[in-house]
């Protein structure tokens, strides 16, 4: 028997993985290393979304691999010519693999290489696990998608849509709650096909999963906008169920019609701006959170202006900026790259834009007073979020789990701050 280390990066997906993984070492006699020096393997789930974040995988890697050494995740499956280059004698273990993850673990304690990268038809519930945050059960209702950017390596990784059972669904949502979670997270590469595939729709998986009769939260993750306006009306009917944040995330990506058709994204700038406004008339203080790329290679100035334009009408709660990045065995890759200092002078733009929006959006919360959900413990402080999942600081000491009522004094472009009204 081992201790073995384990780390993950990327996506709510990707730490999902991770405490499967965590629980399938722990159920099969192994114990969880607290830190690499004292394991005698090292595991690390990793992700291959953008060039920074490879680069830090690689840079990783190298730290990790004085020890046997496992990479898990999307690099080995996107780029296995990339893992064996820096660690040759790593095991590798793809993200649609994890029902091997023991398997692989023992060929690597006796030197032996093992390369399980290849999907397996095993979904990834009902699977033992060790939550990185006890309050919150990550739950995956699918892997894989149905779309084909240019841009994005995930497909690579994750291959097609396989959506899980809803009923599975809801027998592990109840899992998560009967060992004290009191938030739930539906995720997966995209929320917005689940079930095209089974014949079921997101709208009926949150609905079935906000009849569960507990008390508990629901954030629902991302989900592209091609996928969106055939479900947007049941999609808001499902929210209005109290149990669910008021939260979207749909990751538009560009303002620009003809970048987002040479990116294959499948929708038009059109599918998001109906979608804010919609969601927005429905529900008071919704949060809206989208993904923006800039300097994808035929980006002009005239399409970042749109995108700029895009932003300053839908004045987004959370945009998360990324600088193009040609990724590895993308169509993408291919195509003539916008030079690098425009593509920062871009970035720099929608950067400040985007905070300044936020904050502005922020400030209708002060004097807001209400139920905050405390989920989370970064830096030391637990932290909640409102019915609109924004991200709520106190100044008193609270435990994850509580539920307790707090009055909004101040803000920033990232957090609401309060006092506790009781």
């Amino acid at each position: 028997m081992a201790k073995i280390w384990v780390e993950a990066y990327g996506c709510s997906a990707s730490f999902a993985d991770s405490e499967m993984i965590s629980g399938l070492i722990v159920n099969g006699g192994h114990t969880l290393a607290n830190n690499s020096k004292d394991a005698d393997l090292n595991m690390i789930v990793t992700c291959s979304v953008k060039d920074a974040t490879a680069d830090k995988m690689v840079h990783r890697i190298k730290n990790l691999k004085t020890k046997p050494l496992i990479v898990a995740g999307c690099l080995p499956k996107a780029e296995k010519d990339t893992v064996e280059k820096f660690s040759p004698k790593a095991s590798l273990l793809g993200p649609a693999s994890i029902g091997k993850t023991l398997d692989v673990i023992g060929s690597t304690l006796k030197g032996i290489k093992r390369i399980e990268i290849n999907d397996i038809d095993e979904p990834k519930i009902g699977l033992p696990k060790i939550r990185l945050n006890p309050a919150v059960g990550i739950i995956e209702i699918a892997s894989g998608c149905m779309s084909e950017c240019t841009f994005c390596q995930t497909k690579l990784a994750k291959g097609d849509l396989q959506s899980y059972r809803v009923g599975d669904i809801v027998r592990q949502v109840k899992s998560e709650i009967n060992d004290g979670c009191t938030e739930v997270w539906l995720t997966s590469t995209d929320n917005g096909c689940y079930g095209l595939d089974i014949g079921s729709s997101l709208p009926e998986l949150i609905k079935t999963v906000s009849e569960i009769p507990s008390e508990f939260m629901i954030r629902v993750g991302m989900m592209n906008p091609m996928y969106l306006p055939r479900i947007k009306k049941d999609l808001l009917k499902s929210y209005e169920n109290d149990k669910v944040f008021k939260f979207l995330h749909i990751p538009v990506q560009s303002g620009s019609d003809q970048v987002l058709k040479n990116m294959k994204r499948g929708h038009t700038s059109k599918t998001f701006l109906e979608a804010n406004e919609e969601f927005r008339e429905r529900f008071d203080k919704f949060s809206m959170s989208t993904d923006i790329i800039v300097g994808f290679p035929t980006e002009t100035e005239d399409d970042f202006l749109e995108t700029v334009r895009l932003l300053e009408k839908t004045r987004p709660d959370i945009v998360n900026l990324s600088r193009y990045s040609a990724r590895p065995g993308t169509k993408a890759s291919k195509m003539k790259q916008v030079d690098v200092s425009e593509v920062k002078r871009r970035s720099k733009i929608i950067f400040d834009l985007t905070k300044k929006i936020a904050h502005e959006r922020n400030k209708s919360w002060i004097g807001w007073k209400g139920m905050v959900l405390f989920d989370e413990m970064s830096d030391n402080i637990v932290k909640g979020r409102n019915f609109a999942y924004k991200q709520v600081i106190v100044d008193k000491k609270v435990n994850l789990g509580q539920k307790l009522e707090v009055k909004i004094t101040k803000v920033s472009s990232s957090s609401l701050f309060g006092v506790l009204a009781s």
